[in-house]
Parts: structure tokens; sequence; C-alpha cells
């Protein structure tokens, strides 16, 4: 609400917010996917700002490997499916695989913002 009052109702302004509003976030620090038995301290997987001592994260197993791997060792943790046949050394690596690609993704993602916004920037009189 405070983004769009300051921002005024011109058309570029919804632009403006938007450009803003990712250039605020992007400092955040990603959420990375590891394997809880290769980690001594439980202390990371605390999740910051929702300030829980332990946490997991995962979306439809349909979206994206890691989300695979999450549904069916919970499912097994739950005693609905069989264990996963894989060492937990393999399972971090993995994990290291789609933290490698979900950074790459982000990164494109990030030059594609500053290249429209250069445009953006451009071609506004």
């Amino acid at each position: 609400k405070s983004l769009s009052e300051t921002f005024g109702a011109d058309k570029y302004s919804r632009a403006r917010k938007e450009v803003l509003t990712y250039m605020f976030s992007r400092p955040m620090q990603m959420a990375l996917y590891f394997c809880t038995g290769v980690l001594d301290d439980e202390s990371l997987f605390h999740h910051y700002a929702l300030n829980v001592p332990f946490y997991t994260h995962f979306t439809s197993p349909i979206r994206r490997y890691a989300d695979i791997v999450v549904h069916r060792l919970l499912s097994a943790s739950l005693g609905a499916r069989s264990p996963i046949k894989m060492e937990k050394e393999a399972i971090q690596k993995q994990a290291d695989h789609c933290n490698d690609r979900k950074m790459a993704s982000k990164r494109v993602q990030e030059l594609s913002g500053d290249l429209f916004f250069s445009i953006f920037v451009r071609v506004r009189p």
C-alpha cells in the first residue's frame, strides 16, 4: 500500500513499483536444498522468516526434481512407501545440482529484468 501511494497513478507507476519491489527483494538469501543426514548442525534447519527450528519446503512434485525427492522422503518417513534406495551423500549431490540449476535460473531471470529495465529507461522520454 505504501509503495502504491509513493509511486502515484501515472502510466509508469505500476512498472516503477514492480522494478523497485524486485530490487528490494533481490538481496535476500535464497533457500538451498540439502540433505539433513550430511549436516551435523541442526541450527542450519532453522527458517529465519518463519522462526521455526525445523523446516522443509516443497511444491507439487510435477514442478521440480527436488520436490519429487522431498515427497518420496516424506512418504517413506510416514510409512506410506518404501525408503529411497539412495545414500545420503547421493541425495546431497542431487541437492547440490538442484541448487546450481536454481541459481543459474535466478541469474538469467535477473539479467532479463536488467535488460527490460535498461530498455524501459532508454525508451522513456
